[in-house]
């Protein structure tokens, strides 16, 4: 349930908030309209071609806030000072956006261009009206810049002048009663008055009126000083009274261009999603998709876009893919588990997905049909709390894709019935495969381990059997992550045990019930008897058992003088170590 390892993870390179939750909402609901697709592809493929533009795109994108968040503060009134300025200074990257995209060839960038509204007169009124350190609160002051407002101008003056008032008085109060260490000061109780130390009391004037007593000094006021302090604590109430007025103000001017600017926010963002998808495609070496109505869909050299950037050691080993709507609509995959077919299947459903966002896709060549939906019926997992069983929810997604799926489908199915007996498992795996090509007709991925299916290349019209080549030595086999025509010719669930790192003792014991099984597997009224004798005299032949494995399991035809000489060494060395 994490974001790394995810589609989006991968092709996010937007540079505003805003930007990033369309680019999710597009891979979220893909394009099902050829013309809307192609569109944004042409708009991808500009970028694409115009790596300085793109990277300089992207930088000034970097300045624009979320404006979309910004407005729905000024929908619920909430907006600050310092929405404001945000504001402001995305408005203030249009001008330089709309004219890099002057020369724009593309519908889509033209109509983005188009829509960018520069709002001159708003960043004007914001860029005079909003200072640019104001605070986050707006009932602290602050927030307007000098000249916007005379008459806030002369409230802050007297503000400002009061205090150079309260040092003279101070001065000539000292000078004319003596008192050295006489104060005025201010507070929120008492506002403004005089304070007197306790040694200085037989010098304090007849005209000083006792406000307060404290253990160590007075407090007193006078007429002159109360005089100073209604100008002062007037001013600074009525300039915070009127810089909150102002502010309302330029909210409401706001208020009254948000359809503008909503128009220029989403073309902001709708920018930078496609210069994301661009960004991409230069980085990974992507190509553009054609879009077919035929149903073809032929991939040349595809990977999987996720797990070739996470691959800590190694190339990714790229596959074709070619599928139609006639005579190859069905492809049974087999072979080993972790030989990549899963990988395979879920690389050619993401191409698809890609290509119907507008990106481009990870591919030598890419034809991708116009698909309304994609089913994916992949790995294993239960619902407890439903009461419902691994088996019971695969059962319960393969109906609902039987139900829904169309024509223009595309369907991955992983490994149907495994969870249930393997006749039974077998017999749903044959009957939904022969419904989705006679009843639905879909291009559809199927990968199984019953290799009795793949005789349905002969019995069924549009089934094409294919699977991840494995080379094998002895009890080694090599993944070479190929997919071929053909069905495969073992299941290698052993050798892979062993890859897992099952004891030894364990494959060996694995391999002899192996071989008695497929011994006994025909006639005798279908049963499978284990003659343990049989199977006890394998495990303890005059040869040792491995050695007769390797010699059994090598394939002659495939090896190379060097790879004989090795095969030859390793032989030796098992005689001689038992």
């Amino acid at each position: 349930r994490s974001r790394k390892g995810s589609l989006l993870w991968l092709l996010d390179k937007t540079s505003t908030a805003m930007g990033g939750r369309l680019l999710r909402s597009w891979i979220e609901q893909p394009l099902v309209d050829e013309e809307k697709i192609n569109r944004r592809l042409d708009a991808v493929g500009e970028f694409a071609q115009e790596h300085v533009l793109t990277m300089t795109l992207a930088e000034e994108l970097q300045g624009v806030y979320d404006i979309e968040r910004l407005l729905s503060k000024v929908a619920y009134k909430s907006m600050n000072a310092r929405d404001c300025l945000s504001l402001c200074a995305s408005l203030q990257k249009v001008p330089k956006i709309r004219e890099l995209l002057r020369e724009a060839k593309s519908q889509a960038v033209e109509e983005i261009r188009d829509s960018l509204d520069t709002l001159p007169e708003l960043t004007d009124l914001l860029t005079r009206a909003i200072h640019p350190d104001a605070p986050i609160l707006i009932t602290e002051g602050g927030i307007i810049r000098d000249g916007y407002s005379q008459m806030l101008d002369e409230y802050r003056a007297a503000s400002t002048s009061g205090k150079q008032w309260i040092l003279e008085l101070e001065q000539k109060e000292r000078e004319e009663t003596g008192i050295r260490n006489l104060r005025i000061q201010y507070n929120r109780v008492f506002g403004y008055y005089i304070e007197v130390s306790k040694s200085y009391y037989e010098m304090v004037p007849a005209r000083y009126i006792r406000k307060q007593t404290l253990a160590n000094c007075e407090r007193y006021m006078t007429p002159e000083l109360k005089e100073i302090e209604q100008k002062i604590v007037g001013a600074q109430e009525q300039s915070t009274r009127l810089e909150l007025q102002l502010f309302t103000e330029v909210r409401e001017k706001i208020a009254e261009q948000i359809a503008r600017i909503q128009k220029t926010a989403m073309a902001l963002k709708s920018l930078d999603a496609l210069l994301s998808l661009a960004k991409s495609a230069i980085e990974y070496h992507y190509v553009r998709p054609e879009m077919t109505q035929d149903g073809t869909l032929d991939i040349v050299e595809g990977r999987h876009p996720v797990v070739e950037q996470t691959m800590s050691e190694g190339g990714f080993v790229p596959n074709d893919t070619h599928m139609n709507a006639d005579d190859c609509r069905m492809c049974i995959i087999t072979g080993p588990n972790m030989a990549g077919k899963s990988t395979y299947m879920r690389q050619v459903a993401l191409i698809a997905l890609m290509a119907h966002i507008g990106s481009f896709v990870p591919a030598k060549e890419a034809k991708i049909p116009v698909t309304d939906r994609i089913f994916t019926r992949v790995g294993a997992s239960d619902d407890l709390a439903a009461g419902q069983s691994t088996f019971m929810v695969e059962m319960t997604e393969v109906a609902e894709i039987l139900k829904n799926a169309t024509k223009d489908s595309l369907v991955i199915l992983d490994e149907i019935g495994r969870g249930t007996s393997t006749f039974d498992g077998m017999s749903i795996a044959r009957s939904v495969v022969e419904f989705i090509c006679e009843n639905i007709g879909c291009k559809t991925l199927f990968a199984t381990h019953y290799h009795e299916l793949t005789s349905m290349e002969q019995d069924i019209h549009g089934v094409k059997n294919y699977n991840i080549a494995v080379k094998k030595r002895g009890e080694d086999i090599t993944f070479l992550r190929r997919i071929v025509a053909g069905p495969a010719d073992d299941s290698y669930g052993i050798e892979v045990a062993k890859l897992a790192g099952l004891p030894g003792s364990v494959t060996k014991r694995a391999h002899a019930v192996l071989r008695q099984l497929e011994a006994s597997a025909p006639g005798r009224n279908n049963t499978m008897q284990l003659d343990f004798d049989t199977v006890e005299a394998y495990n303890n032949p005059s040869v040792p058992s491995e050695v007769v494995e390797k010699l059994h399991n090598v394939d002659i035809e495939t090896l190379t003088p060097l790879e004989a000489l090795n095969f030859l060494y390793e032989l030796k060395n098992t005689l001689d170590k038992d």
